[in-house]
């Protein structure tokens, strides 16, 4: 499963939409991308594919940022998925 989370302005938590295959998730990504460069302020409405019933619109002029990751490889790889990496200090 494939996850896409948006963070929106004013907004602590990311919404998230799933998707089944990494070809879905990033056409939703590129979507997402896309309504952002736009200067139109528009409405994007996506859905969820774990949870059909689950749905969410958002103002394309509040969004901050988006990222997509693989939801079984960041808990398998320890990697928590995220905008901020640490770097490793060496001792």
């Amino acid at each position: 499963m494939y996850v896409i989370e948006i963070l929106l302005k004013n907004t602590a938590m990311p919404m998230s939409v799933q998707r089944k295959t990494v070809e879905e998730a990033t056409t939703v990504y590129h979507q997402v991308l896309e309504a952002t460069k736009s200067n139109d302020r528009s409405l994007l409405e996506l859905a969820c594919d774990r949870q059909p019933e689950k749905k969410i619109a958002v103002m394309t002029d509040a969004i901050v940022a988006a990222q997509m990751y693989e939801k079984s490889g960041a808990a398998a790889s320890g990697k928590t998925p995220g905008f901020v990496a640490f770097a490793e200090v060496a001792s």
